[in-house]
């Protein structure tokens, strides 16, 4: 497949700080070293796309509008210091879902299925060979192995210098 290089990004652990369901203007809080993070994936020439588990939705804490709001909010954010975001793929579906068009024993959006980052490729003309994912959990490398995209587990700091240092950028 020819195409352009990806970097799928997890939103919670990687891009801001994971306060249990963020969903609220308040609870977003960036991660240090972001928006340089994401400027340095742009001046690469790799696409910057989000790929987010919601359970929340799925759980009734919160609506999936209010979700969709909360990911502009995040991409407006990092567009102000110069940071792109081309795409952001959120899966609210979980199997122990409180509404039941949210319930889904294994949704193949979900970590770690391939499923959004599958589409994201096809949609923006990927090339998973080139392209890599930074999670914060095992279930994000997984959805990467699964779509034949490099992982890199992040543990936290300073998200430039892991994209720097870790990744070769």
């Amino acid at each position: 497949m020819s195409g352009k290089p990806g970097a799928f990004l997890d939103r919670d652990g990687v891009l801001i700080e994971d306060c249990g369901y963020p969903h609220r203007a308040e609870d977003l809080k960036l991660i240090p070293g972001v928006a340089a993070a994401v400027r340095r994936m742009n001046q690469g020439g790799y696409r910057t796309v989000i790929v987010t588990n919601q359970s929340g939705v799925a759980r009734g804490l919160f609506s999936e509008d209010r979700m969709h709001a909360f990911n502009a909010l995040l991409v407006a954010k990092l567009a102000e210091e110069g940071a792109i975001i081309d795409a952001v793929y959120a899966c609210p579906f979980h199997a122990d879902a409180v509404e039941a068009r949210y319930r889904h024993p294994d949704h193949p959006d979900r970590k770690p299925n391939p499923g959004m980052l599958m589409r994201a490729i096809a949609e923006h003309d990927l090339d998973p060979a080139r392209s890599f994912i930074i999670g914060d959990q095992p279930t994000d490398i997984e959805a990467g192995r699964r779509a034949g995209v490099k992982g890199f587990l992040f543990a936290g700091g300073d998200l430039d210098r892991f994209v720097r240092e870790d990744i070769g950028l």
